[in-house]
């Protein structure tokens, strides 16, 4: 491995963390396809769509641990909102994560794109004003439910599912911003231990390109989350919004 290619790396890397504790995801929906896409552009080898899903698997539980902690004060994390989705998810992760191993290159590609555009899609529905965080409820049963599918579609492409979440929260449960934000990048680590445990076991880790990775992103969550409690909602939903959106247009761009 060249000092090019490391540096190359450890920028996606850094980019895609830096977003994440800034806006709640575990950075899979910006890293994915620039790990699928970048390098080649560069001369370097490709990497298959198993090797990124199960780095970006083993990333997203660094980035987002390292996420939560930049949240660790401040009240914004919901401990039942994250009980009841990051119990749920982790089962649906679980499931996906174990049975992406059987599917072709080009049907985890597919997975990704439909929960991309499905994420874009929610993100520019209108959304209701925002309550106060102490008047702050959710329907239990059908967060369980919500956060059990997410899991199942992260698990095939090793991502924690928070820009999916994110929009979930925001839209379905109303949950305030800087709430869902980083509230779901605690349920977000949670799916990741099923995600990971699963690429894992079914060899399909890069570990020297994801060492890296990882390293830029302990670095960049934190960032991002200090960040991001400075920035005020309609910015941060106005970045989100775009980020899934240009993603979304060049993975279906690449599929079709």
């Amino acid at each position: 491995m060249t000092i090019e290619y490391i540096v190359l790396l450890f920028t996606i890397g850094f980019i895609g963390s830096l977003l994440s504790g800034m806006l709640g995801i575990g950075g899979a929906i910006v890293k994915y396809p620039l790990l699928l896409m970048i390098p080649p552009l560069f001369g370097f080898q490709a990497l298959t769509a198993h090797e990124v899903s199960g780095i970006s698997a083993l990333d997203v539980l660094f980035v987002s641990m390292a996420g939560v902690l930049g949240f660790r004060k401040g009240g914004l994390l919901n401990r039942s909102l994250i009980a009841v989705m990051g119990i749920s998810v982790l089962f649906g992760t679980i499931i996906g994560s174990f049975g992406s191993s059987i599917l072709p290159e080009s049907a985890v590609n597919i997975v990704y794109g439909i929960l991309s555009l499905l994420a874009a899609i929610m993100m520019f529905i209108p959304k209701q004003e925002e309550p106060q965080l102490q008047e702050v409820t959710f329907n239990k049963p059908l967060a369980a439910i919500l956060a059990f599918l997410v899991g199942i579609g992260s698990g095939i492409v090793g991502a924690g599912g928070g820009f999916l979440i994110i929009p979930i929260l925001l839209l379905v449960f109303r949950i305030p911003t800087h709430m869902a934000i980083a509230s779901s990048l605690a349920i977000t680590l949670i799916s990741s231990i099923a995600g990971s445990a699963g690429k894992i076991l079914t060899g399909q880790v890069n570990y020297s390109v994801a060492i890296i990775i990882i390293l830029a992103g302990i670095i960049a969550a934190p960032i991002g989350a200090k960040i991001s409690q400075k920035l005020n909602t309609r910015a941060l939903q106005s970045i989100l919004a775009a980020l899934i959106l240009v993603t979304t247009i060049k993975i279906w761009i690449d599929l079709l």
